[in-house]
């Protein structure tokens, strides 16, 4: 079992623990927290009215002590109760009771039509309107020092920056720590212009599961939660075409949201913009601190969430970790940043705050490996390693380079393996096998004699052909260790389209350019920050897919939601001088 394993099933003994002796100043001991400081109690199934009358099931936490106190709102779309069992009800009731015990109110509320709150659920279009009608219900309780702030992960993230989007109806929301998510649902449905078909499936199958589960066993709702289970279960949904239907495969019936996804895959349309809330980040007033981890799928959004806060002069706090986006340790994480951010942002108290506002892990670092900085990204040195002959990869072009070769047939699609997956396997894993695919070309470079510490956002630019006009090129930098292991760090896709290229069609995309008959493009490969130790090899992976991370291209144009046909590309790879193709590193040191 994984370290990351074992220290989920900790988190989850302890939220058990909590459920009985909460009080216990080990448990704020164990996880980094500032010692508790009131009895708390908790009163159940509270019904908070929307203005179309639809109301919603919450539970409301709070300290035993006279006086009023700022309030914490997490809305949930997974339960809060026993009866969603340790994975969500649990974890809810412990995580409640941590803010609670430190002098907040804390609302736990199960979003539209989720359990045993009223209405029709439709993921991601009530969660404004919701949540501002909520917000505004807590600023008017008798109860409530009219200061709120809201916290959680994934979609418990998004629904905050939901409520934050227009200050004007939220004037009492003051703090948020969306954490492993990004506001703009477009740009997580759609990476890359590539459906993502893993994530949403594996959604779909999650949404079903916790609705069949309530009340069973906890013992049979873990095990059905088992990530092995639930690949093998969904390899069929994965290979199913057309797309549209693989909810029917999965768990035997249609799934309205999911179908309404892949009925609009232009991310300007208009169905997105209404809540696609990146476009209103300027307008944020309450103090945001993002958590987000290298390996999330969220990374790329929410790094530009923080940099669309920073140019609109606000002050947000940056947390990033060496996380997945299931990975427990992001919920310590996020508790901890959570308490020290409302302490300073509701009450004033600025202690628990950390001096500079980004904190960043450097993976492969021995010693360190937690860093502090002003801002994100910090200088770095760009530098090119550039794709030459044999399958190298240096900082110096080749004159004279033969071309390389490979073939893509989407009916035996190259996989993923590990990355930025919604559950495991995800995270850093060795792609050795995956590098012995004929439908996989690598690049080497030769053992390094010093480290290298590659800070900041990385890219890869391609000059290709292929015998399609549609297809894609996908990148990806892996560390290789002195044992042989090649392990993934970053990556990314470009999705090619004929004649208007990607750039038209979706601007926030690299450029495609034509030269001579070769097609240049820039991958967008992500951000990282890791250490390549000396003795270690990096590596350059190229391939056109990673499935079903994103939905394959079947090569032919049809609509990615109806498309059933495929076509096997021809890929080409230059590497000379006129076409010099290379990895485009942030180095701040090596």
């Amino acid at each position: 079992m994984g370290k990351r394993s074992v220290f989920g099933l900790l988190l989850l003994g302890l939220a058990g623990v909590g459920l009985y002796a909460y009080r216990r100043p080990i448990i704020a001991r164990l996880l980094g927290l500032r010692p508790p400081q009131y009895v708390t109690g908790v009163e159940r199934n509270v019904r908070v009215p929307m203005p179309d009358g639809v109301g919603l099931m919450t539970d409301h936490y709070l300290p035993k002590a006279a006086g009023r106190f700022p309030t914490i709102l997490i809305r949930t779309t997974y339960g809060r109760g026993d009866d969603v069992g340790p994975l969500f009800g649990w974890l809810m009731r412990f995580l409640g009771n941590r803010f609670a015990e430190r002098g907040y109110h804390v609302l736990v509320q199960t979003t539209r039509g989720r359990f045993d709150s009223e209405g029709e659920t439709e993921p991601f279009v009530d969660a404004a309107a919701d949540g501002q009608a909520t917000i505004d219900w807590i600023a008017r309780q008798p109860w409530s020092d009219g200061q709120v702030g809201m916290w959680g992960q994934s979609y418990l993230g998004y629904v905050q920056w939901a409520a934050a989007a227009d200050p004007h109806k939220t004037p009492a929301l003051k703090a948020i720590v969306p954490a492993i998510i990004a506001s703009q649902a477009s740009l997580l449905i759609y990476p890359d212009g590539a459906f993502a078909l893993d994530t949403f499936l594996r959604w779909v199958f999650l949404v079903d599961m916790l609705d069949n589960l309530r009340n069973r066993p906890s013992v049979e709702n873990l095990r059905r939660f088992d990530p092995r289970g639930v690949a093998r279960y969904l390899a069929s949904a994965f290979m199913h075409l057309p797309i549209a239907e693989a909810d029917v495969t999965t768990i035997g019936r249609p799934v309205s949201f999911y179908r309404e996804w892949l009925a609009h895959p232009e991310p300007n349309d208009a169905y997105w913009r209404s809540i696609d809330h990146h476009v209103n980040l300027p307008q944020v007033t309450a103090a945001a601190h993002l958590v987000a981890g290298w390996y999330d799928l969220c990374l790329r959004g929410a790094l530009a969430d923080y940099a669309a806060l920073r140019a609109a002069g606000r002050a947000p706090y940056l947390t990033i970790g060496p996380w997945a986006h299931t990975d427990l340790r992001n919920i310590v994480a996020a508790l901890r940043e959570g308490i020290a951010w409302f302490d300073a942002h509701l009450k004033g108290d600025r202690r628990g705050l950390r001096k500079k506002p980004v904190r960043i892990y450097v993976m492969g670092a021995d010693r360190g490996a937690w860093r502090e900085m002003d801002d994100w990204p910090p200088p770095a040195r760009e530098t090119r390693y550039f794709l030459r002959p044999e399958g190298r990869l240096e900082t110096s072009t080749s004159e004279v380079s033969e071309p390389d070769h490979f073939r893509y047939d989407p009916a035996d699609p190259t996989p993923s393996v590990g990355g930025p997956l919604l559950m495991p396997p995800s995270g850093p894993m060795d792609n050795c096998a995956l590098e012995a695919r004929s439908d996989v070309l690598t690049y080497t470079t030769p053992a390094l004699k010093r480290d290298v510490e590659v800070i900041g956002s990385v890219r890869l630019e391609l000059f290709v052909q292929s015998s399609l006009a549609h297809t894609d090129f996908f990148g990806r930098l892996c560390d290789v260790h002195p044992d042989g292991r090649s392990i993934n760090i970053c990556d990314g896709l470009f999705r090619i389209e004929p004649e208007a290229g990607n750039l038209a069609k979706v601007p926030r995309f690299a450029p495609s350019q034509r030269l001579d008959g070769v097609l240049r493009i820039e991958i967008d490969m992500w951000a990282t920050a890791h250490r390549f130790r000396r003795g270690h090899r990096l590596r350059l992976q190229v391939s056109s897919g990673a499935h079903p991370r994103w939905s394959r291209n079947l090569g032919t144009g049809e609509p990615i939601a109806t498309g059933t046909k495929m076509l096997v590309a021809d890929q080409t790879v230059y590497h000379d001088a006129d076409h010099p193709s290379a990895l485009i590193l942030p180095i701040v040191a090596g």
